[in-house]
């Protein structure tokens, strides 16, 4: 990793950590600073790639991270703005959808669809009877995320190099993080389930950041 992508990922694994402490002991003003910082940094981990992975590459990723700092802000502002959260992100996965899909396309992990499919449909039909009025905004972005994990698997499956490895590492994690998320708001809260969920999101965040160098710990 050469010195200036080595520093953007401390940096932003720092600004992690506080926004985890800011979060765990309700110190708001904490969370505000550094959440979006951390995705700041992260999209300029991204940015800062002088060989990407593949054409198009960065700019979809960089996109997507765009995407995701705007989700970030909605959904730690006071008043509760989860669609439009929930709006952002569906952005970026579409984005992250577009970056992942492999050229020529083709199914060429279709256990990795299967599983993404059987996942998907079980935490759906865990969270439908709670969802009210949320049910098709919720499944629409469930059927995005779930198409970036495969999409980043099948990528996988035919590229060999670090930066696939690293996409795809990052999409099961983003799977995770969304998952404990969806739990948290309409099943039932944790004391530790914030942590999970921005533990597992800023890693998912940070290995897709990552995928962009073409040689990532060269």
């Amino acid at each position: 990793m050469d010195p200036p992508a080595l520093l953007l990922s401390l940096l932003a694994a720092v600004s992690a950590v506080l926004t985890v402490a800011a979060e765990q002991r309700g110190v708001w003003r904490g969370v505000y600073l550094f959440k979006p910082l951390a995705t700041v940094l992260l999209l300029a981990l991204a940015a800062a790639a002088r060989q990407p992975a593949a054409g198009g590459y960065q700019a979809l990723v960089c996109a997507g991270l765009l995407f995701s700092l705007a989700g970030d802000v909605f959904l730690m502002l006071p008043r509760d703005r989860f669609v439009a959260g929930l709006a952002s992100f569906l952005a970026a996965h579409l984005f992250y959808v577009a970056a992942f899909a492999p050229r020529p396309p083709g199914l060429r992990a279709p256990l990795a669809l299967a599983a993404v499919l059987a996942y998907g449909a079980v935490l759906l039909r865990a969270l439908w009877p709670r969802l009210g009025t949320l049910r098709a905004p919720v499944a629409l972005y469930a059927a995005a995320l779930m198409a970036m994990a495969w999409q980043a698997m099948e990528w996988r499956a035919v590229v060999e190099g670090t930066p696939a490895l690293l996409a795809a590492v990052g999409a099961v994690l983003f799977v995770a993080s969304d998952s404990v998320l969806a739990w948290e708001r309409f099943v039932r809260r944790h004391a530790w389930g914030q942590a999970v969920v921005l533990g597992t999101y800023f890693a998912a965040q940070w290995l897709i950041a990552l995928s962009v160098h073409a040689r990532p710990f060269g």
